[in-house]
């Protein structure tokens, strides 16, 4: 689904105007190595780790999983939908990783909307990673010392999941 019927609803009564929205970024990883899980409360190797991306059907970039959290719905069970939604594959949130705002973005239709996203670390459970709802032309684990070209924002929040900090990142003055 690419845009939810709530934004589309909205949409209808204010038009192109800025909208504000709540959105998450999930870092989904499993271990390169089926007999090495991976330590989450330590710096993780980008060689011993596979991070899931997916290629946006829209522009053609590659990203981590993203997403808006629909009303009243908890950032990470928001992840975790996100997650299965766009490439069927189940996670588990482990860590809060960023808050930060994103944006504002211009869309092509004219629609302007700034996020104030929330990321995660997720572990990959089970599921062969797939474009599953059109959203994405590609779904793929790429080990974390290969990964596809990406945006500064994404290098930087997946750079956060591989550090094993603990303290999540925001802006506070």
């Amino acid at each position: 689904m690419a845009t939810p019927d709530f934004v589309l609803e909205l949409r209808r009564h204010v038009g192109h105007a800025p909208l504000w929205m709540p959105g998450t970024t999930v870092v989904v990883m499993r271990s390169a190595r089926a007999d090495a899980p991976i330590d989450w409360e330590s710096p993780i190797d980008p060689g011993s780790v596979e991070i899931l991306c997916v290629r946006r059907s829209d522009n053609g970039a590659w990203t981590p999983v993203t997403g808006i959290v629909d009303p009243g719905e908890e950032p990470a069970l928001a992840a975790a939908r996100e997650a299965k939604e766009e490439t069927d594959v189940d996670i588990d949130v482990r860590r809060l990783l960023s808050v930060e705002v994103v944006g504002p973005v211009t869309y092509d239709n004219g629609d302007v909307t700034t996020y104030l996203d929330v990321a995660f670390a997720a572990q990959w459970l089970t599921g062969h990673p797939r474009p599953a709802d059109g959203e994405n032309s590609e779904a793929s684990f790429f080990r974390g010392d290969q990964l596809p070209p990406m945006n500064e924002r994404f290098r930087r929040t997946i750079a956060k999941a591989l550090s094993g900090q603990p303290r999540a990142d925001f802006l506070a003055r």
